[in-house]
């Protein structure tokens, strides 16, 4: 391909690539203004400045809906309607992060660095749930990671310091096993465009135990970004250490680049997975994580540790529907997504609520519910979500899932998805006796008398709006469904 062709390749993608364009000059205007004001306080312009991009960038990722996909220089990346949806997630993350960030007690001194690397994340997860080549899934990956490390840190204390250095250990050779097994599959196939037919043929009948290796090591590299069993230890000690927001950020934002990255492998991989079944695979790291997630939580008392591990329970779940190898399993597990992104923040807007009135540990919660209700009875409706209870969109979330595994298994008759149905609702009963414990101690504990609050705060109404969107996740789901089944799952 020559020069000429090749600019006006690049010429010809801008059109479809303008929400990244818009993170990537956000980054530069961030810091430019950072140098700017940097002897002012101007904490209120740059968490302005910030909702301003991503608000932005959630209505242009809206209008381009196109029906059919377009591959953007050089096959690099593939805007479709499956990337668009989660970019919307993404991007409402974001913005619920800056609304947290606004209330939260960050340095303001770094806040210019630190909504610079939020966009640097955020840019990752956009390309990576885009790609659709080894190189660009790599970029894409360290472009999350890097910034992370430093986010981790952002507390500047000595937890914070050691979340930072765990994160940054643990994930630098999640990062090295992954690029070995991109490298091996790369010369196995002679291509790095994993959706190619070119791929897929030289793949097709190479069921080998190095094919088989390799892959594993690809989806580890997934799997770390989901925080799911076995490449979740680092998941507690970097929530521990970590700021409130950044906590928030982290249990949402890499999981979903990590699930739109895996959809896309595992679409390709289960085409010539002749002797390897990846959905069985895929199925058994959902019930490990289920099992560590939710038996590990119960033993914290610490909110952000026990959070962790939900996270890492609530990664099981949206990899549970994946094991079905079928369209519908794609699409229940989008549908969860977006139920998990809104209950997450609801229970984290409570938490950073209760933080900045230094309560840090469920014996602390004791007593909060009689002064405090609201955000008590909020952070109530957001754990029964999570758990999957009515009448919130977990509980629609939930029965979308288990009726996908029973079709699945009346489909093909396969075991392990009737054990996954099974073993997902016993765990949905173990995860009900974490979840219920802060609001135990909030209303049937007597505890230290706190202040009593201002029902009219920010963050009551922020934590109104998303308790209205599990309400209506749970009695019109065919609002997201709708969307949802307009999305075509191809290669």
């Amino acid at each position: 391909m020559g020069l000429t062709a090749t600019l006006n390749g690049i010429r010809e993608s801008l059109p479809a690539f303008i929400p990244e364009v818009l993170l990537s000059g956000a980054i530069v205007a961030m810091l430019v203004c950072g140098m700017i004001f940097r002897k002012h306080d101007r904490a209120a312009f740059f968490h302005g400045l910030a909702l301003l991009f991503f608000l932005g960038g959630i209505f242009i990722v809206s209008l381009d809906q196109q029906a059919e996909a377009i591959e953007l220089f050089g096959n690099m990346i593939r805007s479709d309607r499956f990337s668009s949806y989660l970019k919307i997630l993404i991007d409402t993350a974001a913005v619920l992060t800056v609304f947290m960030s606004w209330r939260n007690q960050l340095d303001k001194k770094y806040l210019p660095e630190y909504y610079a690397l939020i966009f640097a994340v955020v840019l990752g997860a956009h390309l990576l749930v885009m790609s659709i080549n080894f190189i660009m899934v790599f970029i894409s990956l360290e472009l999350i990671s890097i910034p992370s490390y430093v986010l981790a840190g952002f507390l500047f204390s000595k937890k914070g310091a050691e979340a930072s250095l765990k994160y940054f250990l643990y994930g630098s050779v999640m990062s090295a096993i992954m690029l070995y097994g991109l490298s091996i599959l790369y010369g196995m196939a002679g291509t790095l465009a994993f959706t190619s037919q070119e791929f897929l043929h030289e793949l097709s009948g190479k069921s080998t135990s190095l094919l088989f290796t390799a892959t594993l090591m690809m989806l580890g590299g997934f799997f770390y970004k989901m925080a799911a069993v076995p490449m979740h230890p680092w998941a507690p000690d970097v929530y521990e250490g970590s700021p409130m927001p950044v906590v928030a950020f982290f249990s949402v934002v890499p999981k979903l680049a990590g699930l739109g990255i895996l959809t896309r492998a595992l679409t390709a991989v289960t085409i010539f997975g002749h002797l390897y079944d990846w959905p069985i695979i895929v199925g058994i790291v959902a019930a490990l994580s289920l099992t560590v997630g939710n038996f590990s939580a119960l033993r914290q008392k610490n909110p952000k540790r026990m959070m962790a591990y939900s996270s890492i329970a609530q990664s099981g779940f949206l990899l549970v529907a994946l094991a079905t190898g079928a369209v519908q399993g794609i699409q229940v597990t989008l549908f969860y997504a977006a139920v998990y992104v809104v209950s997450n923040y609801l229970v984290f807007v409570c938490l950073n609520y209760f933080e900045r009135l230094s309560v840090t540990t469920m014996e602390g919660f004791a007593g909060v519910g009689k002064h405090h209700v609201v955000p008590s009875v909020f952070i109530f409706i957001g754990f029964i979500s999570l758990t999957g209870l009515p009448p919130t969109g977990g509980f629609t979330g939930k029965l979308f899932l288990f009726s996908s595994l029973w079709d699945g298994y009346a489909q093909s008759g396969k075991i392990l998805l009737l054990g996954l149905l099974l073993y997902g609702l016993l765990n949905t009963v173990v995860a009900l006796f974490y979840y219920v414990r802060i609001p135990y101690f909030a209303f049937l504990k007597a505890g230290q008398s706190l202040p009593k609050a201002n029902s009219f705060t920010f963050e009551n109404l922020l934590g109104l709006i998303l308790v209205m969107l599990i309400l209506v996740l749970f009695f019109l789901p065919g609002l997201l469904m709708g969307w949802i089944n307009k999305i075509n799952f191809v290669l």
